[in-house]
């Protein structure tokens, strides 16, 4: 037995009194704050309803509103109400990515805490997943979803997905820019000839292969006359040793005259094999010759195949959607791709000593009868009301701002944003492929930390709290949690710990 289910043992045992009461106590609970909270945050859920939805570009979360909303290409398409991080756990308000899903997880530093559907955003900790919702924010850093409404999500997203946590609710809106990016000329033109070369170099090859295979067997069925040949002419010459060895033993002239009967006969017989030998040599050289050709061939096409889909990935890869974050702090650029840093370049930010905010730019798809992306933006600076630090703890204050609705941000301090920054062309030469979710990022503030192997840009807002984040300690050698086989034998209460805390996330 493993220490760990050694230490699970343990610890079942030293909590049967309080689990046996808080089971008795279940179905009294069932009827109270809890049930009333997590039925109410499902019957909260939204969904669009006036057309097909799309997948899932970007999730805004508000602090001040404890809600989500999940936007296509379109508009919004989920919403639902959240828990987020408590007071001195607080959710750090900032840009994120989906970098992980696991769909039966368990907390690995607070006590196996229960997160079905979870979506990593961070290797520190901080996720999206099912959870009690209290209707405050209650938990240890991490964004508790209705149950039903996280497994919906996680169904409909792919990793990678944009993840915001703003302060308010904010909605994303549609605006175009000459700094904004747009896919290079004959880009996807050039992808599908790369793709189309490569499916015709595979079917080149797939013939070549076959043509050697063809080949191949049709030598072994020559091969065989030689064989049999070289068999029959192997006995006969044994046949004719025994002749010799017997006319050398012979005494009378009949015992003579019968071994050399029988070495005249075996010398015919080895003549006749040879010339049968000779004749099925001679038909099956040229199809051995055949075969080294054609697999000579097929190796060549094989190096050409692969050449060919090794061109085709790479303008596929380059066609994969691009972050692009410039920071007005560090004053550089910086590139990633499929959560991989591709380069950075200094930038020029016109009146650097002045705050540029925090703005998101997306591109949502391409724009109908035309190659050029429609873009979207959110902006995150300005979101505390009234100069103080938004702090939802109220239930009838979190009613209010989920009924007002998400609030589209005013375009004229994106554009003013977009209007200060100035490219390098030899960075604007190096942007790969402009795609649909491809992203660019304007902030005041440098990388977080948290951006780092497998991830995407991660941007955390510095006059927001970040209690959730800090008491984390991002960890790259267990960058993965253990996920618990299903059926494991473990008593957990249905509304949280036995220390009354409901599902301590993480």
């Amino acid at each position: 037995m493993t220490s760990r289910f050694v230490n699970l043992k343990r610890k079942l045992t030293r909590l049967r009194p309080a689990c046996l009461a808080i089971a008795g106590l279940a179905a009294l609970i069932a009827t109270g704050d809890h049930a009333g909270a997590r039925g109410g945050s499902e019957r909260l859920i939204e969904s669009i309803e006036s057309r097909t939805a799309g997948e899932p570009i970007m999730a805004i979360v508000s602090l001040h509103s404890q809600r989500i909303t999940v936007y296509d290409a379109q508009g919004w398409i989920l919403r639902a109400p959240v828990s987020s991080g408590q007071k001195g756990r607080e959710t750090p308000a900032g840009i994120f990515s989906v970098i992980q899903k696991v769909e039966e997880h368990y907390s690995n530093l607070y006590d196996d805490a229960y997160m079905p559907h979870m979506q990593r955003i961070t290797w520190s900790g901080i996720a999206l997943h099912g959870g009690v919702l209290p209707g405050y924010p209650a938990s240890h850093g991490c964004v508790r979803m209705p149950f039903d409404f996280a497994a919906r999500l996680f169904d409909a997203t792919a990793t990678g997905m944009r993840v915001i946590v703003a302060p308010n609710d904010v909605a994303p809106v549609e605006i175009a820019h000459p700094v904004l990016f747009e896919p290079k000329p004959d880009a996807g033109a050039l992808a599908a000839a790369r793709t189309a070369e490569a499916e015709v170099a595979a079917r080149k090859a797939a013939q070549a292969r076959l043509a050697a295979l063809t080949a191949f067997q049709d030598s072994q069925r020559a091969m065989l006359p030689v064989r049999v040949a070289e068999n029959l002419k192997l006995r006969a010459e044994a046949q004719l040793a025994a002749a010799e060895t017997a006319l050398g033993s012979a005494i009378s002239d009949d015992a003579k005259e019968q071994a050399e009967g029988a070495k005249a006969k075996a010398v015919a017989r080895i003549a006749e094999l040879q010339a049968q030998w000779a004749a099925a040599k001679a038909e099956l050289q040229p199809k051995l010759d055949a075969v080294n050709v054609l697999r000579e061939a097929a190796t060549a096409a094989e190096t050409a195949r692969a050449a060919a889909s090794e061109a085709a990935r790479q303008v596929a890869h380059q066609l994969e959607p691009v972050s692009v974050l410039i920071s007005r702090k560090t004053q550089r650029l910086y590139v990633r791709q499929a959560f991989e840093p591709i380069f950075e370049s200094p930038v020029t930010i016109l009146d650097a000593d002045r705050p540029i905010g925090t703005h998101v730019f997306t591109a949502m798809e391409q724009s109908t009868g035309d190659t050029r992306l429609r873009w979207s933006f959110v902006s995150l600076d300005g979101g505390r009301q009234d100069g103080g630090v938004v702090e939802p703890h109220g239930r009838a204050r979190g009613d209010r701002a989920r009924d007002s609705g998400p609030t589209p941000t005013d375009s004229a301090n994106a554009k003013a944003a977009l209007d200060r920054i100035v490219i390098p062309q030899d960075a604007l030469d190096r942007i790969a492929g402009i795609a649909p979710r491809s992203s660019l990022i304007v902030t005041d503030e440098a990388l977080s930390s948290e951006t780092g192997k497998g991830t995407d840009f991660v941007v955390l807002l510095s006059g927001e709290p970040q209690g959730g984040i800090k008491s984390r300690r991002r960890n790259p050698g267990a960058e993965f949690g253990y996920v618990r086989p299903r059926g494991l034998p473990f008593w957990r209460s249905p509304f949280g710990s036995p220390f009354g805390t409901p599902f301590s996330t993480w």
